[in-house]
């Protein structure tokens, strides 16, 4: 496995998990994947990875804030995909434990993130990488007409100041 920084060349492949993720329908309310724009200006500029096994793009993580207040600077939420074809071999926990190392080294404070709760593969690698969780939101959203309960998971770093 090698986990390096996300390249432009790499937005296909990203894209294309991302589907996996919206076509499994645990893994996101999103219906369709962001266009370049929309992506790169969602997502934080540091802290943006990729893993690759055997030379093929798997899985991707990256950070986005979650607010735009400068008290919130070092609270940001995960977001991490890992293809289909990875799951269960070791990649979403090298990916996740390398973006907390990397998200401490940019400042950043707390990590959290939102699961639905069938996604219980997510909920345990979280857990295994330390985050906590904090609570339901119940019917947060609906998909597809039907309401989806939200786990919401918050990671605490001890190197960042606090």
């Amino acid at each position: 496995m090698k986990i390096r920084e996300f390249e432009f060349a790499d937005f296909k492949a990203v894209t294309d998990i991302y589907q996996e993720g919206i076509d499994g329908g645990n893994a996101t309310f999103e219906k369709q994947p962001k266009a370049w724009p929309e992506w790169d200006s969602a997502m934080l500029t540091p802290c943006r990875l990729v893993i690759e096994i055997d030379s093929q793009l798997v899985g991707w993580a990256g950070l986005l804030p979650t607010s735009t207040r400068e008290a919130y600077a070092g609270v940001v939420e995960v977001s991490i995909y890992i293809s289909d074809k990875a799951k269960g071999n070791g990649a979403g926990y090298a990916l996740l434990t390398e973006l907390i190392k990397q998200s401490e080294e940019a400042g950043c404070w707390t990590l959290q993130s939102a699961i639905f709760p069938e996604n219980q593969a997510s909920i345990n690698l979280h857990q295994k990488c330390g985050f906590k969780v904090l609570g339901v939101r119940e019917r947060l959203g609906q998909m597809n007409g039907v309401w989806r309960d939200v786990v919401l998971m918050e990671r605490r770093s001890d190197k960042v100041g606090l």
